[in-house]
């Protein structure tokens, strides 16, 4: 593994340069190309690998937060280069970064604990993230990143498209738009090989059916919403957009750090009561932020930034979510669905005031300093209820690399 991907998260810049060198070694297989610019300007680039017609896409940065996937994209990139069994029958193609200005603003090149992560954090509202614009917004509204990305699918058609997420803290799993059978067992290997949890009871994926233990399927259109106040529908995303080609998207989660609480397929004692309480404690957080953002406003020049965006549109997911949680029953009943759950519950209002006190300090205001003592105080205590754990990046690495190879391995099969 280079050394690049070892040591740490590399830039959007470092990505490319990287790209520029894998593909001027073979020139004969490995192209690189612009295929896009984001809002800003900046160029997308997609790096491609074989010949073959076809073909797998993957997908790095789709949202700024979870930087893993560039790391993962690079591995996959030398592995394919290297292996000619991967290209035997299958191109590979690498969309180095699917949001570069979100990345731009969300800094981790080596965070050494979640305060360090939150002290840069940045993620984009959800009408600005590239592959979830399509659900929350009409057609001619869409982000040039989301048609840059559509644009590729529809020139690819991909049997297989994989999107390289990340979690700040939990476990791993995998979601995906369409069944690939088969692909439960290796991808619990590697989490098992290198000491990462699977997240058996996923929010994400809250209500999804199962084709494994932290394997999830996307339900059908007649399956309603587990969380039906949160307003993305993963069924319009561009996850499925390679379903009018007759491909599939695995979505590969995996955590910056690990806690064995989301892994416990136990029973939960009072499931109901303590999703109350997770509701209770969000809309107490919540309006912390939030009268904190009431009294800064007024003094803020620059009302409409990305950072002031975001933070108060994961404000105002809040305290719908809270009456979900509190006035429906549990979609799962297990430990590990509870504390994703109770995860989730945190990282709403932790992103929101994290993100707000980047605009704060920027401003020097004198509601930073309070704010920052909320900042801290939060992020301590998630990694200390959840016992959180470093997950080496080299095995983040590995196992989202492993699960990516091991999806385009059972995804083609049966098709000729």
């Amino acid at each position: 593994m280079s050394q690049l991907v070892a040591q740490r998260y590399p830039s959007v810049p470092e990505l490319l340069l990287r790209a520029r060198q894998l593909a001027a070694l073979r020139p004969d297989l490995g192209a690189l190309r612009q295929i896009g610019v984001s809002r800003a300007g900046r160029p997308l680039h997609l790096l491609s690998v074989g010949r073959a017609p076809r073909a797998v896409l993957v997908v790095a940065g789709a949202h700024a937060n979870e930087p893993t996937g560039g790391s993962t994209l690079l591995h996959l990139a030398e592995r394919t280069l290297r292996d000619p069994r991967l290209r035997a029958d299958t191109s590979w193609h690498f969309l180095l970064c699917a949001d570069p200005d979100g990345a731009s603003l969300h800094r981790t090149p080596a965070p050494r604990t979640l305060l360090d992560y939150h002290r840069n954090f940045f993620r984009p509202a959800g009408p600005e993230q590239p592959e979830w614009s399509p659900s929350v917004l009409p057609p001619h509204r869409l982000p040039p990143e989301t048609r840059a990305l559509t644009g590729v699918i529809d020139e690819l058609r991909p049997y297989l498209q994989v999107s390289l997420h990340g979690t700040d803290l939990g476990g791993s799993w995998v979601q995906l738009t369409e069944d690939i059978p088969g692909l439960a067992e290796p991808f619990a290997k590697s989490a098992a090989e290198l000491h990462i949890p699977v997240e058996t009871g996923a929010s994400d994926a809250a209500g999804w059916p199962v084709s494994g233990p932290g394997v999830h399927v996307l339900p059908g259109p007649e399956v309603g919403a587990a969380y039906p106040s949160l307003p993305e529908d993963a069924r319009l995303t561009t996850w499925h957009h390679a379903h009018r080609y007759g491909g599939r998207t695995a979505i590969v989660e995996v955590p910056m750090w690990a806690s064995d609480l989301v892994a416990d397929p136990a029973a939960h004692p009072a499931p109901g009561p303590a999703m109350r309480a997770l509701a209770r404690r969000l809309r107490r957080d919540g309006r912390l932020v939030d009268e904190i953002l009431g009294e800064a406003l007024p003094r803020l020049a620059d009302a409409d930034g990305p950072l002031l965006r975001a933070a108060r549109w994961a404000l105002a997911l809040a305290p719908g979510l809270a009456d979900d949680w509190g006035r429906l029953p549990p979609a799962d009943t297990t430990m590990a669905y509870i504390g994703s759950v109770d995860a989730f519950g945190r990282r709403v209002p932790l992103r929101a005031a994290a993100m707000l006190l980047r605009v704060l300090v920027e401003a020097d205001d004198r509601a930073a300093p309070r704010l920052d003592r909320l900042v801290t105080r939060w992020s301590e205590a998630f990694a200390e209820r959840f016992r959180a754990r470093w997950v080496p990046l080299e095995h983040q690495v590995e196992h989202q690399s492993r699960t990516t190879v091991a999806a385009a391995c059972h995804a083609r099969v049966g098709l000729g």
